[in-house]
């Protein structure tokens, strides 16, 4: 037993009481009145109202000499700067620098969204603050983060016991699906050395990063041969395999895509999920940049046998068009994704676990957790699917126009899209591989510099290459033929300064 303490004399409760009171009233303005919301809340939608009034009219990158250094001028100090200060240099600071990928011009690289509606769905998050991770604190949240990881479970393909959570985004997302296969297989110790995953040098980075943190950085890493389309060759999956186990190793992990980020190709899917099962291997998908396209047919058609896959990532923040932060890992068999994230403290205690709901802290790395599903499901529950449909149509159209467009200019051309990414080149006749890179690199940065549209290069088997993705769901036919345009100005700009 601790002993007693002395009591408090009425000197010092009365001297606690008055600090509690001074506290309190220093700490008031964390919870502002109806009008300081309203102030606040009115300020924030004038903006959002000027910035999309204008939206169409704003470049797609806009290059600045101080980058956003402006903000050093106001640190965080004791005492807060006025509201309008505030607000000012959240625009001249923050927004107009760099890129911007709520443009329409927003084509270098795969953009986070900003749909509208999911912006109202985080505002209502934010202020509800309602912790998603734990169906005990938060049953309806986490009912509905489970009810849209069932929605994309479905579009895959994947059977009811499939499970999965909503990330902050794609790696993270990928980090969980990588673990459930490491403990799945049970890859850990001496075994590692000799647990041999399978990808394409086309694979994205975010997996060879889950390994390495997952522990798994020393297992040996087998770049399968692509065809000419860039997409994992399943005769070369099958023979490496057999080579490997030949020499007494233990093939056990096979990463594909379904879209990469060079150059969009998605790999033979339902070919590559039959040698999966043949060789009892686990067979990860990284569709979170080509997911989506499953609403249409032609997406449906370029994955076939995606379903067969074990583990899938799914970026909505990419192909539903939301803002960044989210990415759903989904896993073909639910209680090997929770077997892998299990957790207890005794603080928790009173925290029951649901067994018809699986809690996102199950799931997944992240015990804190923001109730994200409400992006995805305001947008999905008011609009429905239609929309969404149709903008990744016009997207596959769009790519396959800007293909056509871009030859027709002259351009180099690489495969026909399989999706929204095109991969082209300006090949100046006779010209050498080292000036035919200097002149691409140099119609990127005329490109960048112009501000229009925003596009980007890439390297395809040691040639610098341009490469167009078409996603943002405000790019439609006419930013793409000025991107066609600006394309062309800047080639021949580019072939006349390179020598």
């Amino acid at each position: 037993m601790t002993p007693a303490s002395t009591p408090p004399s009425d000197a010092e409760r009365a001297a606690l009481s008055q600090e509690l009171r001074r506290l309190a009233h220093a700490a008031r303005p964390l919870d502002p009145g109806a009008g300081r919301r309203r102030r606040l809340r009115t300020a924030a939608a004038a903006w959002s109202e000027r910035f999309l009034r204008r939206i169409d009219a704003l470049h797609g990158f806009t290059e600045t000499e101080d980058q956003g250094s402006g903000l050093l001028d106001a640190p965080i100090g004791e005492r807060g700067i006025p509201l309008e200060r505030a607000m000012a240099l959240f625009e001249r600071e923050v927004v107009r620098p760099g890129a911007n990928p709520a443009s329409a011009g927003h084509m270098a690289y795969i953009p986070g969204g900003g749909l509208y509606h999911s912006a109202v769905g985080d505002f209502l998050a934010a202020v509800s603050n309602k912790y998603a991770g734990v169906f005990f604190a938060a049953p309806g949240a986490v009912r509905m983060e489970n009810m849209l990881v069932r929605w994309v479970a479905d579009l895959v393909g994947y059977p009811a016991g499939a499970a999965g959570v909503i990330a902050s985004g794609g790696s993270l997302a990928t980090l969980s699906a990588i673990c459930a296969a490491r403990d799945a297989h049970g890859i850990a110790g001496p075994e590692v050395a000799r647990a041999v995953v399978y990808l394409t040098s086309q694979a994205h980075h975010c997996l060879e990063k889950a390994l390495r943190i997952a522990g798994l950085g020393q297992a040996p890493l087998r770049h399968v041969a692509m065809d000419e389309r860039h997409r994992m060759r399943p005769d070369a999956l099958a023979a490496a395999i057999a080579t490997d186990r030949a020499a007494g190793l233990r093939p056990w992990l096979i990463l594909t895509a379904a879209g990469t980020v060079d150059t969009g190709a998605v790999d033979p899917l339902d070919a590559i999920g039959a040698v999966a099962e043949r060789e009892r291997c686990w067979l990860h998908v990284d569709a979170a940049y080509g997911g989506f396209f499953l609403l249409t047919e032609d997406g449906r058609q370029a994955m076939t046998g995606i379903g067969r896959s074990d583990s899938v990532v799914l970026d909505p923040h990419k192909g539903l068009f939301l803002p960044y932060g989210a990415g759903i890992v989904v896993c073909r068999d639910g209680e090997l994704l929770r077997a892998a994230h299990e957790y207890g403290g005794a603080y928790m205690q009173d925290a029951v676990r649901d067994p018809t709901e699986m809690s996102p802290a199950d799931l997944s790395p992240e015990l804190s957790k923001h109730f994200r599903g409400l992006r995805m499901w305001l947008p999905l529950i008011l609009l429905g699917t239609g929309p969404f449909r149709a903008a990744l149509k016009e997207k596959l159209l769009l790519a396959r126009y800007f293909h056509a467009e871009a030859e027709a200019l002259g351009f180099e051309m690489g495969p026909a899209p399989a999706l929204s990414i095109v991969t082209y080149r300006w090949v100046p006749q006779g010209a050498s591989l080292e000036r035919t890179n200097a002149i691409n690199r140099r119609i990127v940065d005329g490109v960048r510099g112009d501000g229009r549209v925003f596009l980007s290069s890439t390297m395809v088997d040691g040639r610098f290459t341009l490469r167009m993705v078409i996603l943002a769901f405000r790019t439609h036919r006419r930013t793409v033929d000025l991107a066609l345009r600006v394309l062309r100005e800047q080639a021949v700009l580019a072939e006349a300064a390179v020598p």
